[in-house]
């Protein structure tokens, strides 16, 4: 079925340069804070702010297979949004096993992480900023008919929610020492990882 059989061609292809221009902001905002947020991590020793770096790494390669989606044309398009769909959700996966085997370790062995201020920080900006971009994918992947955008939108808006997860983290370990606070955490973002991994999938189908 061709998903964009139900608007004009003019206004789809204003919709995918918007799109192309969305994921370019993607990559360079996730390029940035994967950075911040792995250097902040190792220096604290915290699994929570180095799985969100990761998570932006991981959003960065899903930007990538993304912009390659949104560059194809003609009868290729509808391969390409499969695959694209089934690499996003690949990379939900990868990240959950991640997350779940260090955060494990550290509770197993009580690992306690160092504040981060910086790390705080982060969390906050990203929490600002990731609803905001997630929402207008989410949009555009409506009016284009894209469920590879749709599922990179909701990938985007999980990042909103890691940010929250990241912050509460981060903060109970600074204020009140609960150094279990931040491998918590990140293990609280496991099932919404798992979730929208699986939900790629099917969409697929």
């Amino acid at each position: 079925m061709n998903t964009t059989a139900a608007i004009l061609p003019a206004d789809y292809e204003a919709f995918r340069q918007k799109a192309i221009r969305l994921e370019y902001f993607t990559i360079g905002w996730n390029s940035i804070e994967a950075v911040v947020a792995i250097a902040a991590g190792v220096l604290a020793g915290s699994i929570a702010l180095v799985g969100f770096g990761l998570d932006s790494i991981i959003e960065t390669a899903s930007g990538a297979v993304l912009l390659w989606r949104l560059r194809q044309h003609g009868e290729f398009e509808e391969v390409a949004e499969s695959r694209a769909l089934r690499l996003v959700g690949l990379t939900f996966f990868a990240l959950a096993a991640y997350v779940t085997y260090e955060s494990v370790m550290d509770l197993r062995y009580g690992h306690r992480p160092a504040e981060s201020l910086l790390g705080i920080v982060l969390a906050v900006v990203s929490l600002l900023v990731m609803p905001v971009l997630g929402r207008a994918k989410r949009r555009l992947a409506r009016r284009m008919g894209s469920r590879a955008l749709a599922a990179d939108g909701m990938e985007t808006y999980l990042c909103s929610y890691l940010s929250f997860t990241l912050l509460l983290g981060l903060g109970l370990n600074a204020w009140l020492g609960w150094w279990w606070a931040d491998p918590v955490a990140a293990l609280a973002m496991v099932p919404f990882m798992l979730r929208e991994g699986a939900e790629a999938f099917r969409s697929d189908n």
